[in-house]
């Protein structure tokens, strides 16, 4: 029995290698069809792509995005409006929110096509009654200047505090506010972060406090 399962497992490798060879010689067969003034137009159109690519960051960054900020209930509407993508957490000092605040510092900083900030709930009575925020922590997700989306508390990251980054990573990315990769994250092969980031460290496993 095992002797099959091995075969089976050696057919399915040198299947996979097969398929990325080939995959590698239509490439190279490619670039071998192409005359010198192709190259140099792939070439150019790189090089602009990579440029406007700087320059989104740069403007990302003018806006704030790349940092996990603590924001005013005033600078709130403002922010949802100068950033296309925005996530925001609605907390009090309590450990559930502080818990999704390293998550959230860690996605900030690889995720700079979004900005991420924080409001303290108890600060700012008229935005949590205007969108109804009830169980803390929660997630407002802000796309266009509008709240389409939100996460409460830890229920959608499996119920606990012991959630890895990427668990939460991979909500925010459901919601499309965030890319998984592409030009705005610094997050490109999930394979390359096989190996998840827990930030729990000790204290209760209380998901949520209501107001």
């Amino acid at each position: 029995m095992d002797e099959v399962v091995s075969q089976i497992l050696e057919k399915q490798v040198l299947s996979a290698a097969k398929a990325v060879e080939d995959k590698l010689d239509e490439e190279i067969a490619a670039l071998d069809r192409l005359d010198p003034d192709d190259i140099e137009a792939l070439r150019e159109r790189r090089i602009q792509q990579m440029r406007r690519a700087a320059e989104r960051r740069a403007k990302w960054r003018t806006l704030g995005h790349g940092e996990y900020t603590d924001v005013p209930e005033k600078e709130f509407f403002s922010a949802a409006k100068a950033s296309e993508r925005l996530v925001c957490h609605f907390y009090r000092d309590n450990w559930p929110c502080k818990v999704l605040d390293k998550h959230l510092s860690i996605l900030a900083k690889q995720h700079v096509e979004t900005r991420f900030v924080k409001v303290h709930a108890e600060k700012a009575p008229f935005l949590t009654e205007k969108l109804r925020i009830v169980v803390l922590p929660t997630l407002a997700i802000v796309k266009n200047g509008k709240v389409e989306d939100y996460v409460v508390g830890f229920d959608e990251l499996g119920g606990k505090d012991d959630f890895s980054t990427e668990d939460l990573e991979e909500r925010l990315a459901k919601s499309q506010v965030i890319f998984l990769d592409g030009e705005g994250s610094a997050y490109t092969s999930k394979q390359a972060a096989a190996t998840k980031r827990s930030v729990r460290q000790s204290g209760t496993g209380d998901s949520s406090d209501s107001e």
